[in-house]
């Protein structure tokens, strides 16, 4: 979840928790308010009505429910009910008395003195009266269709308020987060630009005084330290791999050179040509550092042209062949396509190195020292396949293939260092490709390679160019 909607949500729903437990309680007060109003009524009209009959000689019950009946604000459904000391209903100011009162709420009624209740939807106050002849318990009971229809119309009020507020609230709620997090949305657009070909370029800093911005200066320190460390380690494997070069390059002629004198012994010969190898294996290295350091630069930094793939895959093959004289290499090529699909924008040298490194694996680990590839093309690109039929690489290799310097040990016995793969992928990607094997063990690999050609890299070209117009 993103932290623009957990911080609406959260923000929603906490207001509206609060909202909701605001109107709760005004509804819940007013309705106590309301009750304790209505029982208050109901008690001075139990009072008025007891004294009338108890302490007024001249009134009696038929006068006590005429003046009852002619009250000038009535209550509804309103009952009063009058006992003596045994129980006995001395009035009731209804035409009939078949709502008493039970037994046990007049005793109730006489132990506390005053009780309230609710009855059905009847609200009722009991009373122990004592007059001037006797003790008297009157119950009073009436049904408030008033105030109960204010409180429903508040509740009803309270509720679709409360609907349209939570409503508001999520907007707002969105809009606001939008508004507080735009500055670190900027960033990540920002962010989404630098690469490890830039790592110059800067995040705006804003107000130089949210954390935000501090977040952002940090960010700043960080890429400048990045950079900083980059551009070391570039220098130095350029640095070191170029003048490592001459040297191997001097020593592997002189070796070649004092293997031709035909006065050096056998033994001789062997310690020379061993270490002519091991030259041979530092000087590929260099040379792969060297490649590895050039692939990390940005596209716009290398030189390019444009490269013929068959002619390119042509030249890697023969090369291939004419450095190991036992290999076996199979060049497939499909069809005739147009000859813009066989032209791609690329730095020959970087890509022939590419095809080498996967050429060359799939000779050495195949079981005859054979490889095949498959050159193929549609409207959009050019897919290079190399396969072999060799010892194959397990899942878990698999997701460490092109990682620098990473060897399995199945080929630990083979000559190598770990690099030729993290090389070929840095240059494919660099070309705007896409590389991929597909292996099972004991039967072979296939290295599967997909480039934009010159045709479909210009369409794309002409989209960016019309999406920044």
């Amino acid at each position: 979840m993103k932290i623009r909607t957990r911080i609406t949500l959260q923000f929603s729903i906490i207001v509206s928790i609060i909202l909701i437990t605001f109107s709760v309680i005004i509804y819940s007060l007013l309705n106590n308010f309301r009750q304790a109003e209505f029982l208050d009524r109901l008690k001075d009209k139990a009072l008025t009505t007891v004294k009338l009959l108890s302490d007024v000689d001249e009134v009696d019950n038929e006068l006590l429910k005429i003046i009852d009946r002619n009250a000038v604000n009535p209550m509804i459904d309103e009952k009063v009910f009058i006992y003596d000391f045994s129980n006995k209903l001395v009035y009731c100011s209804l035409l009939e008395d078949k709502d008493e009162i039970d037994r046990n709420t007049l005793d109730k009624i006489r132990l506390e003195g005053e009780i309230r209740y609710s009855a059905n939807q009847t609200e009722a106050v009991g009373i122990l009266f004592k007059g001037k002849y006797d003790r008297y318990v009157v119950v009073a009971s009436a049904y408030d269709k008033y105030g109960l229809t204010k409180l429903t119309y508040l509740r009803n009020i309270l509720i679709i308020g409360d609907i349209i507020s939570v409503f508001l609230i999520i907007i707002i709620g969105l809009f606001f987060s939008k508004k507080t997090l735009q500055p670190i949305s900027n960033m990540i657009n920002q962010i989404d630009d630098i690469t490890v070909h830039n790592l110059k370029l800067k995040v705006n800093e804003g107000n130089v005084k949210d954390e935000i911005a501090q977040l952002a200066i940090k960010f700043n320190k960080m890429l400048e330290r990045l950079n900083a460390a980059f551009e070391v380690q570039r220098s130095f494997v350029a640095h070191a791999s170029h003048e490592l070069r001459t040297p191997l390059t001097t020593l592997t002629g002189q070796l070649e050179v004092t293997l031709m004198n035909i006065n050096i012994n056998d033994e001789g010969k062997e310690i020379l040509n061993s270490l002519l190898f091991d030259i041979k294996q530092l000087n590929k290295l260099s040379n792969g550092l060297l490649d590895l350091a050039q692939a990390n630069l940005d596209i716009s930094e290398i030189k390019l042209s444009n490269v013929r793939i068959d002619e390119l895959v042509g030249i890697s093959r023969a090369e291939i062949l004419k450095r190991n004289k036992e290999y076996k290499v199979i060049f497939n090529f499909n069809g005739f396509p147009d000859e813009n699909w066989l032209i791609l924008k690329a730095n020959e040298q970087l890509l022939k190195s590419a095809l080498l490194n996967v050429i060359e694996n799939a000779c050495k680990y195949s079981h005859d020292t054979s490889a095949e590839i498959d050159l193929k093309f549609d409207e959009k690109f050019i897919y290079i396949s190399v396969k072999d039929n060799g010892i194959g690489i397990t899942e878990t290799d698999l997701e460490h293939v092109f990682e620098p310097f990473y060897r399995s040990a199945s080929v630990k016995s083979y000559n190598g260092h770990g690099i030729g793969l993290t090389l070929t992928k840095k240059i494919i990607e660099l070309h705007d490709g896409a590389i991929s094997i597909q292996s099972e063990l004991k039967k072979g690999t296939e290295v599967r390679i997909r480039i934009p050609h010159l045709y479909e890299a210009a369409i794309l070209k002409l989209f960016i160019i019309l999406d920044l117009m």
